[in-house]
């Protein structure tokens, strides 16, 4: 009964906390609380669960010891880890969860094979099979091999992520890989009913075999995606876990996993359907496009024309002088670990009376959220964050907009070039300002491999260089003004 109350206590901490993420002010509140509530739920299974018999989980040396050191890597990663690798943290953690309900699902069907080969009734098990033990076999085996399935595709999946993220795997794609990617699907979903149709003999090789194909489908499956698809990715692979877990939970009756592994798939596929929408493409194209990649489906460079640029001094009396500035950050203000230059620049700014706010395009970064967790960590006041459709109805009132590596959510070919890969995605419409300075450290395209139409208007100015040299030798020359 105790045990129940602690599920219980642990579910709504859950829902709490993940209400309160949506809130800025509130999200690190409510990581605490879902945290918290966590914590009780394993210390509750820990020392409260009993099975049907009475017996206890005990080897308390095995679960504390596991607990220890994945405490103390976890923390000892977090703290450690710097703005510009959250996104491949993030990723790889979800990847952490994948794999341990793929474990659990090995350690149950094991335990359902073992239980399975004992002597039974051989008039439930073989003579009518569609009995309550057959009945039973199939219904816990597909939980099982769902949870197998799902998990390993979110595992593999979730390090390819993270190898792209960092750099370290690049997009690849070859000729008819769709296709081979919707074979292996099919052949996994019918070694997983094979599995479960087979009552009399629970085959642990074709099991492990099927393990080793989900494996590859999720290498296969994030593979070809492209980088500025990435977000969504790590969005749909957090879902994935979700439901994993939740296999879990159903596996163990355990209503406090069941209920996190719901929560964390609902929502990580709403966020998907969010980013899609905030790109304004369908998640199959997403998957299948391969938008975004390095590999050989590039688009080319078009010849646009001259740019100009301005100088830091330039800039600064611009900047200083106007009414309204907008600033956009971007990946490139992650690259540099710019966050707390640009609030310092900020408050200059808003000490000489100007207006400073800053746009949020949804995908801006390498994650979901990924802006708003940099200025967030810089102090940025949350009221000065504008989500993209907020922004964009204040632009053309705005004196100056700062670009800060940011390209593809700023590129008007999304509105203007329905050749453009990129046309139709929703962007921040920073050309509608009356003067556009856009920093970067070169003219190389973004994550889409096109140019910037932006670059070459008539209201726009390049600086070029380190955000964060740029953005603390700006706030330099202000103070000289």
């Amino acid at each position: 009964m105790l045990l129940t109350v602690i599920y219980l206590l642990a579910s709504v901490s859950f829902i709490l906390g993940l209400k309160m993420l949506s809130n800025p002010a509130s999200a690190r509140k409510g990581n605490l609380i879902a945290a918290a509530g966590m914590g009780l739920a394993i210390l509750g299974t820990i020392f409260l669960y009993e099975e049907s018999d009475g017996t206890k989980l005990g080897n308390y040396g095995w679960i504390f010891g596991g607990l220890i050191i994945g405490t103390v890597i976890g923390t000892l990663a977090a703290k450690k880890v710097k703005m510009t690798a959250m996104p491949e943290m993030v990723s790889l953690f979800n990847g952490m969860g994948g794999a341990c309900a793929a474990l659990i699902s090995i350690t149950e069907f094991n335990h359902l094979a073992e239980t399975l080969h004992q002597p039974h009734d051989v008039q439930l098990g073989e003579i009518f099979p569609a009995s309550a033990a057959y009945s039973a076999w199939v219904g816990k085996s597909i939980v099982i091999l769902a949870g197998l399935i799902i998990g390993s595709v979110s595992f593999s999946g979730s390090v390819i992520a993270w190898g792209k993220l960092n750099g370290k795997i690049h997009d690849f794609a070859f000729k008819g890989q769709h296709l081979i990617n919707g074979l292996l699907f099919l052949v996994l979903l019918g070694l997983a009913g094979w599995i479960a149709g087979v009552y009399e003999n629970a085959n642990t090789t074709v099991f492990y075999v099927l393990l080793i194909l989900s494996l590859l489908y999720g290498v296969f499956f994030v593979l070809p995606i492209g980088g500025a698809d990435m977000p969504v990715v790590i969005s749909l692979l957090n879902s994935f876990t979700g439901v994993a877990a939740a296999c879990g939970g159903f596996l163990y009756n355990n209503k406090a996993m069941l209920t996190g592994g719901i929560l964390v798939g609902a929502a990580g596929t709403l966020l998907t359907i969010l980013m899609c929408k905030a790109m304004n493409r369908s998640l199959l194209n997403v998957l299948i496009g391969s938008f975004g990649g390095h590999a050989g489906g590039v688009a080319a460079a078009r010849a646009q024309g001259n740019y100009k640029e301005i100088s830091l001094s330039d800039t600064a009396i611009l900047l200083t002088y106007a009414h309204k500035v907008m600033i956009v950050p971007g990946y490139g203000l992650a690259v540099a670990q710019a966050q707390h230059a640009c609030h310092e620049l900020e408050k200059l700014l808003t000490e000489k009376g100007v207006e400073v706010k800053y746009a949020i395009h949804p995908v801006a970064g390498r994650m979901p959220g990924h802006m708003n967790v940099l200025l967030a960590e810089a102090d940025v006041d949350y009221d000065q964050l504008l989500e993209m459709e907020a922004a964009n109805e204040q632009f053309s009132n705005t004196d100056v907009v700062l670009v800060l590596g940011a390209n593809d959510v700023v590129n008007p070919a999304a509105k203007t070039d329905p050749a453009s890969p990129i046309y139709g995605m929703p962007i921040l419409e920073v050309e509608l300002a009356k003067n556009c300075i856009v920093n970067k450290r070169s003219m190389k395209p973004g994550y889409a491999g096109i140019e910037n139409e932006l670059f070459f208007q008539p209201k726009t100015s390049m600086l070029f260089g380190d955000a964060k040299k740029v953005l603390e030798a700006i706030s330099t020359e202000i103070k000289n003004l």
